[in-house]
């Protein structure tokens, strides 16, 4: 054999062999070609399976869908809710149809719906930006067509302020793009129902933010105030990668009702409503705020990319729906609302005249 023939049968067997190689890695491995490093980590994590659908015991979901460290589930059901889908609070303020107003009052506000015919649905979670200081809006409401005022149950969250900022009316809120930020904040607004816990938690998002996105996430206007540091460009920037990648997890769906996440592996919590209609209208602002809480725990524990498993979901919802009830409260004469709570999980529904609103659930 002639030294040409060696060459070529070498050069035949490298191919061979880097061809099966290539087999294995993109082709036996699901989704390899999407392992992705996590801030802080020291290389590729383990890729997401491959989206599915599950039959839980009394929930349907498909997913997970991934991106770095956090994983989402899309919940499927029926519209509970019947008629047009509300207004959000977001839509409301920017169209002047809806308004917040200043009571003087830390701990309670004033909502208002001037639209001849649509209904407003305004959601615990829902950060109020303006005022005297921005608050965080601790129940649901359904505000009826020229409904004036209500009052509606918030928390601070911007220490220290008790005037206008800037050109911001002291009377009014000029807006409310963003949503509770952490699991813990939900807590505290929603089930412990403390302004100091609040404060706490504030304080915990903007310092984990900023070590998350190497910056100082504080602003200068008003270094307390969480809306301005969920504002902060690098905090919007990173966010906003989240934001491309799962936008569009939805997109086709018309029985999608509500959706759970994990971050790091673990669960965090689940938003469902009674109509599909309005959880894609809300679905932008849930998905942002899960992604900040996803860049704030970057770092935390192992950074694991890898979803929970299927069947801890199952029980996470199970668990808390059997939990003992806490609170069983009428917060209109149309909404009530009923919270269950364990150790480990807390339950919040919503019920406007006997139909499920809004379910959302927390792993403490």
């Amino acid at each position: 054999m002639s030294r040409k023939q060696i060459l070529a049968m070498v050069a035949g067997i490298l191919t061979l062999a880097t061809g099966i190689f290539a087999v294995r890695v993109f082709w036996l491995v699901p989704n390899a070609v999407e392992q992705v490093g996590i801030p802080g980590s020291d290389g590729p994590v383990e890729a997401a399976p491959p989206p599915r659908e599950y039959s839980l015991k009394n929930k349907r979901l498909s997913g997970p869908y991934t991106h770095k460290n956090l994983s989402i589930y899309l919940v499927h059901g029926e519209n509970t809710m019947q008629g047009a889908v509300p207004l959000t609070l977001e839509e409301a303020i920017k169209g002047d149809w809806g308004f917040v107003h200043e009571t003087g009052d830390v701990n309670e506000l004033f909502v208002e719906n001037r639209s001849a015919k649509l209904e407003i649905f305004v959601q615990a979670g829902d950060i109020v930006k303006g005022g005297q200081q921005d608050r965080v809006l601790a129940v649901d409401l359904m505000i009826p067509a020229r409904s004036g005022r209500i009052p509606i149950d918030s928390f601070c969250v911007e220490s220290g302020r008790w005037t206008n900022r800037g050109s911001e009316r002291r009377d009014r809120f000029n807006a409310s793009t963003e949503y509770s930020p952490s699991k813990n904040m939900k807590l505290a607004t929603r089930t412990t129902k403390s302004q100091s816990e609040v404060w706490k938690e504030v304080a915990e998002s903007q310092e984990k933010l900023s070590v998350a996105t190497n910056s100082n996430t504080a602003s200068a206007v008003s270094n307390s105030s969480l809306q301005l540091t969920l504002e902060n460009e690098n905090v919007r920037a990173d966010a906003g990668e989240f934001v491309n990648a799962l936008s569009q997890t939805i997109d086709g769906r018309s029985d999608v009702i509500g959706f759970l996440f994990t971050i790091n592996g673990e669960i965090n919590s689940s938003d469902i409503y009674g109509s599909s209609g309005l959880f894609k209208k809300l679905w932008p602002k849930l998905l942002r705020a899960a992604a900040i809480e996803a860049i704030a725990e970057s770092f935390a524990h192992e950074n694991r990319a890898k979803p929970a498993n299927i069947a801890d979901i199952e029980a996470f919802f199970a668990n808390a729906e059997i939990a003992s009830v806490t609170e069983d409260r009428k917060v209109t004469n149309r909404i009530q609302m009923k919270t269950r709570e364990s150790e480990t999980t807390a339950f919040i529904e919503t019920l406007d005249r006997g139909v499920m609103l809004h379910q959302n659930y927390i792993w403490k």
